[in-house]
């Protein structure tokens, strides 16, 4: 893990080194303080030599001044070290979501993503200024000053040696205890984030039943189920403070006892007594910043582990070693395709089918019957488990990503629009589109006149997830942006569903006159929007259970015309 975590360091590199330089020259500086104020006391003060007095104090005020510059030059390199790891590991962690597949993504869900770019990262970012600074300085000083304090007074120094086995048990005892309760406050976070996400984009819905007290029931519950599991383990780690400060306060007052009888016996100084007992701050100080120290990376092992599970997983999607990078036509082809979401049961099952190029395919069914399964297996969103997928009569797994994903535009069901003007949007089709094909797409998916009306036509906002327009003018957009790649296959899976039957012809009408060379398949809840197509499938229970034209399907299967006569008695009743 940490291995992982380091080779996201970058160009941290230089501070993350230049910040235990500094460190150690401050902690130098500090240490040599107690002597050259020992020697004040014992040959300046005490003897009454004024000489002495000032060439030792100007000593002691370059050694002061000298430790301010160091310590503050290490907080600025920290400081930097830590902001561009914690910049490093978001960018990593982003191009690797970039790369997963759908299969990835289900693997961690949206929300853990979130929290591992935004607690996660957080909590590594600051565990890491911690260690290129006080993690160097603690155990620096705590040498520093027990090798200064064993170099005044043997006997004395052995008093700090004696606390450190002790405070060092109950420092391990607290991080058995404490670390697995932080893994479970990291995973109740994700869902934290997920109840945030789902009730903001459901907003609309949520205030429509008036579900708002219960929303906020929901959150207050997992909301207190980590403040229990924080308080938990933060009643663990309070016990280390208390630890320390009872060990090295024991050792100041032994010091001071045995210390004084030393003077009283005339084998020990003043200025050496204080030196001692300034050494004690020093080394208490440092046990005190090894404890903090801990207690970040106590909190951080946890989040360090789940920001290397991202990194270290590889897309179940890659390239192939030789691939193809120019599809043919859009013919496809399923030869005993078999589909299965992980480790579960087949989604779909023993799927044998031809499409010509150029053809235009509709797919109903009812909620379920793997629809959308079926087409995601076309552009490589999902790998088929067993069998093969031919389009342009090449196995998708041989062509390169890029290759084939921009050749086959896919209208999703949850149609997703981005925070910027139309044209933006419109544009991730085709980055160097004109204006006028602007104008066409949006011709043919019918969304010009609409787009023409508002304000600022196609360079209006359009804010995030197309908030501020009807779902039927948000379909139509993701269509026309789909037709703006102008692609051998065109894959519709229910997006029509938002517009009124006489739109949905017109789009169809469009599509079939303008790009007679592309293959459509068309996913639709009703029969009137694919009922011209050259074929339709019936999907059900992962299978196909028939396919034919229209007039074919009304004859033979009776699933089908079942469909087709309800929807026609339910459009008549509406006309009435």
């Amino acid at each position: 893990m940490v291995k992982k975590l380091m080779a996201c360091l970058g160009d941290a590199k230089r501070d993350a080194i230049l910040s235990p330089v500094f460190v150690v020259g401050e902690v130098v500086m500090e240490v040599l303080i107690p002597l050259l104020m020992a020697d004040i006391i014992d040959n300046g003060v005490q003897m009454g030599d004024a000489a002495r007095l000032r060439s030792t104090g100007l000593w002691l005020v370059l050694a002061t001044v000298a430790s301010l510059v160091c310590g503050a030059l290490a907080g600025h390199f920290s400081a930097h070290a830590a902001a561009r790891f914690g910049r490093n590991l978001r960018r990593a962690q982003y191009s690797r979501v970039q790369q997963f597949s759908f299969a990835n993504i289900d693997h961690f869900s949206t929300s853990g993503l979130v929290t591992r770019m935004t607690t996660d990262v957080t909590n590594l970012q600051m565990a890491f200024m911690m260690v290129i600074r006080i993690a160097v300085r603690a155990p620096v000083m705590l040498l520093a000053a027990l090798g200064m304090a064993f170099s005044i007074n043997a006997r004395l120094g052995l008093v700090y040696l004696a606390c450190i086995p002790l405070l060092g048990g109950v420092l391990l005892l607290i991080a058995s205890r404490a670390h697995p309760l932080f893994e479970k406050v990291f995973r109740t976070y994700d869902r934290l984030n997920q109840v945030v996400q789902e009730n903001l984009r459901g907003i609309r819905v949520v205030k429509s039943f008036v579900r708002q007290d219960k929303e906020i029931e929901k959150f207050d519950g997992v909301s207190q189920k980590i403040y229990k599991l924080f308080s938990r383990a933060e009643r663990l780690l309070a016990f280390n403070s208390p630890s320390m400060q009872l060990a090295m306060y024991t050792c100041m007052i032994l010091i001071s006892w045995l210390g004084a009888q030393m003077i009283v016996g005339g084998t020990f100084t003043t200025g050496k007594l204080m030196s001692m007992i300034s050494y004690a701050m020093q080394i208490l100080s440092s046990l005190m910043m090894i404890s903090m120290v801990f207690v970040m990376i106590i909190m951080s092992r946890a989040s360090g582990e789940r920001v290397a599970e991202v990194l270290d997983e590889e897309s179940t999607i890659t390239d192939p070693e030789h691939p193809v990078e120019k599809v043919a036509d859009g013919s496809i082809v399923f030869e005993q395709v078999g589909f299965a979401y992980g480790s579960g049961p087949e989604t779909l099952a023993d799927i044998d089918l031809y499409i010509p190029s150029g053809s235009t395919v509709g797919i109903v069914g009812g909620t379920g019957s793997a629809k959308t399964s079926l087409v995601q297996l076309i552009p490589r969103l999902y790998d088929a488990t067993r069998g093969r997928v031919l389009v342009g009569g090449v196995d998708v797994r041989r062509y390169g990503l890029h290759a084939l994903r921009d050749q086959v535009a896919m209208v999703l069901q949850n149609n997703q629009l981005f925070a910027g003007t139309i044209s933006e949007n419109l544009r991730w089709g085709n980055e160097n589109a004109t204006d006028e094909q602007l104008r066409e797409a949006c011709r043919m998916a019918q969304a010009d006149e609409f787009i023409r009306q508002l304000p600022g036509g196609y360079e209006s906002r359009i804010e995030q997830g197309g908030s501020n327009v009807s779902g039927g003018q948000k379909q139509r957009l993701c269509i026309a942006r789909a037709l703006l790649k102008q692609p051998r296959i065109l894959i519709l899976d229910d997006s029509t569903s938002a517009v009124d039957t006489r739109t949905d012809a017109l789009i169809r009408e469009a599509m079939a006159r303008y790009m007679p060379q592309t293959t459509k398949l068309i996913i639709a809840q009703r029969i009137s929007s694919v009922e011209h197509a050259d074929m339709i499938l019936v999907m059900d229970g992962g299978r196909i259970a028939a396919k034919g034209t229209h007039e074919e399907l009304l004859k033979s299967c009776p699933l089908y015309r079942e469909v087709w006569q309800s929807q026609q008695k339910g459009d008549e009743e509406h006309e009435n």
